[in-house]
């Protein structure tokens, strides 16, 4: 009965809905307000419909509002939430939150309503559609409108670091600071304004703000104090806020906070507040200016926090100075106990203490410090009984003088202060449950500290002693007092830390979100106490903590199964995390190959928003989560060339309000080029007769794609190098080749027809024109991004021969040898030996060049054409040749070719080739005949290498008092215009790497390669001898030394020509020092004293000793003995 009951109904809206919609009115127009509307949990959403167009535009109109979520397809038309006119328009699941009025949606004109929500959820994000009933009759125009609304979470963070209550005297400086930060990841504008709220008014005051586009402003009644520099608002690093108040006044006092609100902009430009905060306040007391008689007079008054103490407690003695203009003047502030002077403070904030208790101070236990303008404080903590008595604060008036010298003036004693301190006995006693405790990073971290013997309120603190830290003492984390407030240290300001006391014998310690600079140990110190501040004993008890890297237990592995794809195929990138869940960001990167940094693809943020940085078109994103592993999931969906590279997955984990990134192994994925199906067609080979057309066919068959695009080059190869004649690009755009000539340009052409093919016409044909023929064809495709990439390129060949009409022209095929010396002038000769009698033949003159290696091929190097027109082939290896030539025709039959100045690079092989023209019947110049020279090798000789040093190996023993020369003689040398570089070189001994120590070059410059120069001179005495002494030597310099010679040699084609390089011969050094130069050689005497003594005469025969001829040395056994 339920399911037809629903059917009804669903037909039943779908029907009024049409109906609606039927009478809508004539040209209406639906608006809300455009969106994603970015909203945060927990705050407000309102959203603005308005609607124009109906007839009766001053009729309040009725409104409907309803949601779309895609997460719920069984409602295709919308939920509906609220309405103007039913009451029971809002679906069960919204209706109780409209009854509560936490939904609502109001007529704010006849035509327009604002829709609102008092406290998003998560749940309420979706598309918002809002409709307007029709009253009229007729259809035309839009009855409803929609908007979609994100709702995110509240990542805005701030913090007060300084104490919850603090006193100043009045015309005192404030100075306060909070810490505001977000981690939203939309773009937002954070703004700051710190308030006072007055004791006894309702309201708080705006002191002064600083907006979202960082213009500062003050609060109403502060203006006059902002314009004069007294109040400021300073942005300190990134995130910190400080206020500052100079010259305090008495209306300043009250609680002072700092608020933050977070803003972000609309699609429509307007900003809009979405979330606010507000940090702990801080209670400002300010103390009414003491009044003085007169300029010179001093006030000093001493005061104690606390009078009467138990041992172990803390001792406070607050010193204030009053007079008048105080400002500009200095003092010196001393405590004293009994008329002895515990410590003092002089005029430039030195402090100095007495020697009772100069061992307190080192440990420690004592410490004072300038705490206002006119205010001083000394603190002793632990107290001992002997710290009781009468206390006094003495103040001396402290003149500067231009020198900065001080003199003291008359000093002036504040009232006494009596101190009573006394013992106390205890038997209590403090446990800590694990002294050994391990957690993972970013875990929580719990203590256990247990007590017995109690016997009055106890409090606790925790005291931290790092790992990485040199220190010996430790620093104070937490302390819970024994009223049960929880006091949190400035080092742990702004960390999610409590301590507790769960049982009366028991106090814990939680830290939440724990870093590697938590790790070390932990002490607990429980304290005795007996009415309110009278504390009368304390007990510790310390653990060790070790924090486990984040990166021990979390793991990141990049995989994919096809990394190496055609253009087009889709890649699957696999990124793998292990580890604990931790709220993280997951950010994917490429590295293009030649790029300098890697580009953000996207970033995934935990909640499941994502931010786009590359095209989000290319690719697809998807989460998988199991059991201990969470896989995200990368798909390229058409690969092209870039999406080529090195891809990374890093994870972004937020520990303690900051981000720990880890990165995963770097992935390569290769995009390879289709491969080609191109295959072509040419002609067959063409043998024609000169001053014919040409023409030369290329077709392409079986193209990769039917989309492909060509791109042609006709190239012609004469004696194995390939000339670019013309090219048509892919867009047909056609350009001849560098090497081919203007004038020639007008007798080639190519043609694309269809098929396609590619028709090369060449007219008129020259002899010079035969060659084979190449058809170079580059197929281009389309990426999935559209951009074009080529394949390689496919060949096909057509060979040309062109045939000359018989003719009687013969040039003299002799082959021809020419040497000459570098700087001379030669002449090369090409004789016709027959054809050149008819004066009524012109000739076009063409002399070849090819070099004596292998990459220099035939090449024009000049040529006259029959017009008389002289034109040097365009070519860079050889414009210096083509520079000192000189053409001639002494006769008919005779063509010269002169080279001036010849050079060593001018050698080669020389020809001439004529072409002989005659006019036709038209008028028109015809090539008759062509014919080449024999070559002509062309040698310049150089100076011939004769150059030697001298090489002998000498060894040298020296003492440090001696110096030493290495002695670098030349024997040889190939010219007298050489020149010489010299390099000494030094080898701790043979076989080992050498090490230059000094070198000369041929143009005077010396450099010293060892670093000791001081100990280092080079003589040159004479043109072939070169030396380097070395002085004051040390047992480290023992070793091999030896010179390098390079012969300089000038040269027309190169400036400088190296001739040789020549190695001097080994000078073995070994330097002892002076006494055990000494010892050594009485030893060795004693020694061979001894031997020589015991030699009979049947002794064998010895060789030459090296020490004595008297006593020979014993020779080494040969292989026969």
């Amino acid at each position: 009965m339920k399911r037809p009951l629903q059917s009804l109904w669903r037909t039943s809206v779908l029907l009024w809905l049409g109906l609606l919609i039927a009478h809508c009115g004539a040209d209406v127009l639906t608006e809300v307000q455009s969106g994603p509307l970015y909203r945060v949990v927990d705050y407000p959403l309102s959203i603005s419909c308005n609607v124009s167009g109906f007839i009766n535009a001053n009729t309040t109109k009725d409104f409907q509002f309803l949601i779309h979520k895609s997460e719920s397809p069984s409602f295709p038309n919308g939920i509906n939430i609220i309405s103007t006119n039913d009451p029971s328009f809002g679906y069960a699941i919204y209706r109780r939150r409209v009854m509560n009025k936490e939904i609502t949606l109001e007529n704010v004109l006849a035509n327009s309503v604002l829709f609102q929500i008092k406290h998003l959820k998560k749940d309420d994000e979706g598309e918002y559609e809002c409709v307007v009933l029709n009253p009229e009759a007729g259809y035309r125009g839009t009855c409803s409108a929609k908007t979609t609304v994100k709702v995110i979470g509240n990542s805005l963070i701030i913090s007060s670091p300084d104490s919850a209550s603090l006193s100043r005297k009045e015309g005192d400086t404030l100075s306060l600071t909070c810490q505001v930060s977000s981690n939203t990841v939309q773009h937002t504008h954070l703004s700051v304004t710190w308030y006072l709220h007055r004791d006894g008014e309702d309201l708080a005051h705006p002191i002064i703000s600083l907006d979202r586009d960082l213009t500062l402003s003050p609060g109403q009644g502060f203006e006059k104090r902002y314009q004069a520099g007294l109040i400021g608002l300073d942005k300190v690093g990134e995130a910190t806020y400080r206020l500052k108040m100079a010259q305090l006044e008495l209306s300043d006092q009250g609680r002072i906070y700092c608020q933050a609100r977070e803003w972000i902009q609309d699609p429509d430009r307007s900003w809009y507040c979405i979330t606010q905060k507000d940090a702990e306040a801080v209670t400002l007391n300010v103390e009414a200016r003491e009044v003085v008689p007169d300029k010179g007079s001093l006030v000093v008054k001493i005061s104690a926090q606390q009078a009467t103490l138990q041992e172990g407690q803390a001792l406070s003695l607050s010193c204030s100075v009053a007079t008048q203009d105080l400002a500009g003047q200095f003092f010196s502030i001393a405590w004293l106990r009994d008329s002895v002077e515990l410590a003092r403070i002089g005029p430039t904030g030195v402090l100095s203490v007495g020697p009772e208790y100069s061992g307190r101070e080192s440990e420690g236990e004592l410490r004072a410090t300038r705490t206002g303008d006119r205010d001083h404080r000394l603190v002793l903590r632990p107290v001992r009984t002997q710290d009781q008595g009468e206390y006094v604060c003495r103040a001396w008036p402290q003149d500067r003088g231009t020198d900065g010298t001080f003199t003291q003036g008359a000093p002036q004693d504040s009232s006494s202060q009596t101190v009573t301190i006394s013992a106390t006995e205890s038997g209590l006693s403090v446990e800590m449950l694990k002294k050994d405790v391990s957690v993972n990073e970013g875990d929580r971290l719990q203590l256990t500290c247990k007590v017995r013997g109690v016997n009055g309120q106890l409090s606790v603190t925790w005291h931290h002693k790092p790992t990485s830290s040199s220190m010996d003492f430790f620093n104070d984390v937490i302390s819970l007092n024994q009223e049960g407030v929880m006091e949190l240290r400035e080092k742990f300001g702004q960390r999610n830390i409590t301590t507790m006391r769960p049982a009366a014998d028991t106090f814990t310690l939680e830290l939440n979100e724990v870093t590697p600079s938590d790790s070390g140990v932990y002490q607990c110190t429980v304290s005795e106490w007996t009415g309110k501040d009278r504390k009368t004993h304390s007990q510790s008890q310390a653990g060790t903590v070790s924090v486990t890297l984040v990166e021990s237990f979390l793991k990141l592995d990049l995989k994919s199964r096809n990394n190496v794809v055609t253009v087009g195929e889709k890649v699957e990138l696999v990124c793998r995390l292990r580890g604990p869940r931790l709220p993280m960001t997951v950010t994917w990167s490429l590295q293009r190959e030649n790029a300098s940094s890697p580009d953000t693809i996207l970033t995934l943020v935990h909640g499941g928003g994502i931010s786009w940085w590359g095209d989000q078109r290319r690719y697809q994103v998807k989460t998988e989560s199991h059991q201990n592993d969470v896989y995200q999931t990368l798909l390229i969906i058409a690969a092209s060339k870039r999406e080529a590279g090195r891809y990374q997955c890093e994870v972004s984990v937020l520990l303690e309000k900051r981000h720990k990134k880890l990165p995963s192994n770097l992935l390569a994925v290769m995009v390879k080029d289709p491969v080609s199906k191109l295959s072509l067609v040419s002609s067959p080979p063409v043998r024609r007769n000169i001053n014919t057309d040409i023409e030369m066919k290329c077709s392409v068959e079986n193209p990769t794609s039917v989309a492909s695009h060509f791109d042609v080059t006709w190239l012609v190869q004469r004696q194995t190098e390939n000339k670019t004649i013309l090219r048509s690009d892919r867009d047909a755009v056609v350009t001849f080749g560098p090497q081919v000539e203007s004038s020639h340009g007008q007798r080639i052409s190519m043609q694309r027809s269809k098929g396609p093919s590619f028709e090369l016409t060449i007219r008129q044909a020259r002899i010079r024109d035969s060659g084979l023929y190449l058809c170079e064809v580059v197929e281009w495709l389309q990426d999935p991004r559209g951009e074009w990439y080529k394949l390689s390129p496919v060949y096909t060949t057509t060979e040309l021969q062109l045939i000359e009409p018989a003719s009687d022209l013969h040039f003299d095929k002799t082959e021809q040898q020419v040497m000459t010396r570098e700087g001379e002038e030669v002449e090369l000769l090409c004789n016709l030996i027959s054809g050149a009698s008819n004066p009524s033949f012109l000739y076009t003159l063409t002399w070849f060049y090819t070099g004596p290696d292998p990459p220099v091929m035939k090449v024009p190097l000049v040529e006259l054409d029959h017009s008389g027109l002289l034109r040097y082939p365009e070519n860079q290896g050889l414009r210096g040749l083509q520079g000192r030539l000189r053409l001639s025709r002494p006769t008919h039959s005779s063509f010269h070719l002169g080279v001036q100045r010849a050079r060593e690079g001018d050698g080669g092989t020389y020809q001439c080739q004529v072409e002989q023209y005659e006019l036709d019947h038209q008028g028109s110049w015809q090539q008759r005949a062509s014919d080449e020279s024999g070559p002509i090798t062309l040698s310049v000789k150089t100076t011939e290498r004769n150059f030697s040093i001298v090489k002998e190996d000498v060894m040298l023993n020296v003492t440090g008092i001696r110096e030493f020369t290495i002695p670098c003689n030349i024997a040889a040398q190939s010219s007298p215009s050489s020149e010489f570089q010299v390099t000494w070189f030094w080898q701790k001994e043979t076989g080992i790497e050498r090490h230059p120590i000094f070198t000369a070059f041929r143009n005077s410059t010396l450099q010293d390669r060892s670093g000791k120069g001081e100990r280092l001179r080079f003589d040159h005495p004479v043109p072939n001898c070169f030396n380097l002494t070395v002085f004051k030597p040390s047992p480290e310099d023992s070793g091999l030394y030896f010179c390098e010679v390079e012969e300089w040699l000038p040269s027309l084609s190169q400036g400088w020509r190296k001739m040789a390089v020549e190695k001097s011969g080994d000078l073995t050094v070994t330097v002892y020092l002076e006494g055990v130069m000494i010892c050594l050689l009485a030893v060795i005497l004693l020694l061979v004293w001894k031997r020589c003594r015991g030699k009979g005469s049947g002794a064998k025969k010895t060789v030459d000793s090296l020490w004595t001829e008297e006593c020979p040395m014993k020779p080494k056994p040969s292989s026969e003995d």
